[in-house]
């Protein structure tokens, strides 16, 4: 059975990956937290909690990371250093975050993904498709809504599902911009907006519209568990083990390429 080091242990994508982890075939070696968490030293999945990096890597397989974006750049370092092949699910990056990933992965497997679940990737997928097709006669705009407690906005997987569309387009001009106040005008061609709603307990909702003269086509993923997340996670994970070194993704893991 091989071993899974999951960072960010026990915040609530850390504790769905743990709780799912042995129905994937996993052993949970390690359990990370940020340095002054007063989860330090309590029981996770039959492992202590712990601050120390490279402690918590030690003998890991694999590593999920769902954990704030300070200190990947430190994270992908260690992850690199132990060759162990890393899952990242860590939202809001920076650049140099971004940079310390892509250099990770001359070394190991690394997976870097906004939103783990299969549907998801799938409506990403569709989205570039669909984007070819209908082409910018078809205004795109996107809703997404999350808990009250989230902190970044737009969600990444809203900026992911921008992105799909974009790379359909053929013009390539598309500019995206974050909601509207004001008398902004007409809407320009090539525009996408995004549109962030917080509120209640909301797991994430996202809905992308292309809409033209005469007709509106509209794609929705609702998503109700976090466990959905977890699963991809894990699913990522297992993909990874025994891979070269290089950037994957989850289109690669649910053999969409």
């Amino acid at each position: 059975m091989p071993n899974l080091c999951i960072v960010g242990a026990m915040g609530r994508m850390g504790r769905n990956v743990g709780s799912l982890a042995e129905s994937f075939g996993f052993n949970v070696s390690g359990a990370l937290e940020f340095k002054g968490s007063p989860d330090i030293g309590k029981t996770f999945c039959s492992v202590t909690v712990t601050d120390d990096i490279l402690s918590a890597l030690k003998g890991a397989d694999a590593v999920i990371e769902f954990a704030l974006a300070d200190g990947i750049t430190e994270r992908a370092a260690a992850y690199a250093e132990c060759k162990v092949p890393a899952v990242i699910g860590t939202t809001a990056v920076s650049e140099e975050g971004l940079s310390a990933l892509r250099e990770a992965a001359k070394t190991i497997p690394v997976i870097h993904a906004a939103n783990f679940s299969l549907g998801v990737n799938l409506l990403g997928e569709l989205l570039k498709k669909a984007s070819a097709v209908l082409s910018e006669e078809y205004d795109a705009e996107i809703v997404e809504m999350h808990h009250h407690n989230k902190k970044d906005a737009p969600s990444g997987t809203a900026l992911y599902l921008a992105r799909m569309i974009e790379s359909g387009r053929i013009v390539g001009t598309e500019k995206e911009i974050y909601g509207r106040f004001g008398n902004v005008g007409a809407r320009p061609k090539g525009e996408i907006a995004i549109h962030s709603l917080r509120g209640g307990d909301v797991v994430g909702d996202h809905t992308v519209i292309f809409a033209a003269e005469g007709e509106r086509i509209e794609f929705t993923h609702k998503a109700s568990s976090r466990a959905n997340f977890a699963m991809g996670a894990l699913r990522a994970a297992k993909y990874l083990i025994g891979k070269n070194p290089g950037l994957y993704t989850m289109a690669d893991v649910i053999g969409l390429k």
